[in-house]
């Protein structure tokens, strides 16, 4: 039976992770640094797969099931990706129309990397609380592990959707002139 405080505890991170993703996605970068950055990101995913874009995301995920630290782990993380947003609107007009949070909620894989980022954060903070309160941790560690197998699920289903949409609409909008 799902607890009505892991619910809440879970919406709580979903507002975190937005609320910092929504203040990097608010960052002044210059229109050089932006297009720095967007070179080394094409770079980056240059012959990316389901599996690269899987791996990646599961790599940013997991350490926010550290005890405490997954919490600035994960704040940080939504922050850079909001960065990374606000690169992409500075070099791509046309993505100047859309809302930064749209990315994240309007877009299935985007849904499932809040979800799964939500996870491990509001864990890592239920983690450290139950060992600041001393409380035997076999029953929560059960949970870690079956919140992990969650995470890992939905990053591997998000990323074959991602890669998916980066195959049809991805290099149209990314390369798209005003």
């Amino acid at each position: 039976m799902f607890e009505k405080k892991r619910i809440i505890w879970f919406l709580i991170f979903i507002g975190i992770f937005s609320a910092a993703y929504s203040i990097g996605a608010q960052s002044n970068l210059s229109e050089e640094d932006s297009k720095q950055f967007i070179k080394e990101f094409q770079q980056a995913v240059e012959g990316i797969d389901a599996v690269g874009i899987f791996t990646h995301n599961t790599s940013v995920a997991l350490p926010m099931f550290i005890p405490g630290a997954g919490i600035a782990w994960g704040s940080f993380a939504a922050w850079s990706t909001g960065v990374a947003f606000h690169a992409l609107v500075t070099t791509t007009p046309a993505l100047a129309q859309l809302p930064p949070l749209a990315v994240l909620y309007l877009s299935p894989f985007g849904v499932m990397e809040l979800v799964a980022y939500s996870i491990g954060m509001s864990r890592s903070f239920l983690l450290i609380k139950s060992i600041i309160k001393k409380q035997p941790l076999g029953i929560e560690l059960r949970k870690t592990a079956i919140e992990i197998g969650i995470v890992v699920a939905l990053l591997l289903a998000g990323g074959v959707i991602e890669y998916t949409m980066i195959q049809q609409f991805g290099s149209a909008v990314i390369n798209s002139k005003p």
